[in-house]
């Protein structure tokens, strides 16, 4: 099993989590799932992210299917798991399953009940210790958990906690702050990789990200402008880009996006991807 560090570069999918037509889980589609990601350009994937719909899952429901798409991926990339909760126990014991399994780390979101600087601090130095050792990803996306994160706390959480390997940015405007993040003098390199349906990324690229971390349903794009980007060729990862922007911007509509999102990947004839039903 390879562990997430602070090297970690490329596209990972935030996956779709299938059901079928009752609402259960689609096992069957998560593997034709897999396939596809990893067809379409994908480094990696991430589970049980907010594009996953972790909270309509029970806890079994999560391990489980967990376990199911590690074992689809069979080592080829790397699997990081969602894992944000509103207890630190089922926190704990998600990502100790999720690693057992095979993941290379895990993802948390800061819950919407902390707003200062100290009290963000203090929510993930609790995550660190319950974690102990496993590597994690610390999700900025004040539009989702309206938790406002500045670059200064960000340093204070790397410097302080060493299992904080990777930065998931999705603070929106947010380049001043990757740019601040890689200009700070002595502060430890993590990785940096950028959601938001990708609609900033090449200007995110050239500010320092290594990569992007979201759902879009075209991988192969991200994929892509990465590519002419690291090659030194901005402007074809421009040209790339701007060839899928109306379908990124479309994707990214306040309330039906997700659907959109969800419904395109139906359409490249690809596996089950309907959402679950609110229990």
């Amino acid at each position: 099993m390879t562990r997430l560090d602070e090297s970690a570069a490329g596209v990972y999918i935030i996956a779709v989590t299938p059901f079928t037509d009752d609402g259960a889980i689609d096992y069957a589609g998560a593997e034709q799932m897999v396939e596809f990601y990893l067809s379409r350009g994908a480094t990696g994937l991430t589970i049980l992210g907010m594009m996953g719909e972790a909270p309509k899952l029970s806890g079994a429901e999560a391990i489980g299917f967990t376990r199911h798409v590690v074992q689809a991926v069979g080592g080829r990339v790397p699997v990081v798991v969602g894992a944000s909760s509103p207890g630190f126990a089922a926190m704990g014991e998600l990502s100790r399953a999720a690693m057992d399994a095979g993941a290379a780390g895990v993802m948390v979101a800061p819950p919407g009940t902390v707003r200062t600087d100290d009290q963000i601090f203090g929510y993930f130095r609790q995550v660190a210790e319950t974690l102990g050792d496993i590597p994690f990803v610390l999700q900025d996306f004040p539009q989702a958990s309206g938790v406002q994160i500045a670059p200064g706390v960000i340093r204070r959480i790397v410097d302080a906690l060493p299992s904080c390997v990777m930065l998931k940015h999705e603070d929106w405007p947010g380049l001043n702050k990757i740019t601040w993040l890689r200009e700070a003098e002595g502060m430890r390199r993590i990785s940096i990789l950028v959601g938001n349906g990708g609609v900033f990324l090449p200007e995110e690229l050239r500010r320092g990200a290594d990569g992007a971390m979201t759902g879009f349903a075209f991988p192969e794009m991200m994929a892509d402008v990465l590519a002419a980007q690291v090659a030194g060729d901005a402007e074809r990862a421009s040209d790339i880009f701007d060839a899928y922007l109306p379908l990124a911007r479309y994707e990214q509509q306040p309330g039906p996006g997700l659907a959109v999102r969800k419904y395109i990947l139906q359409k490249r004839r690809r596996p089950r991807s309907g959402r679950r039903a609110r229990r």
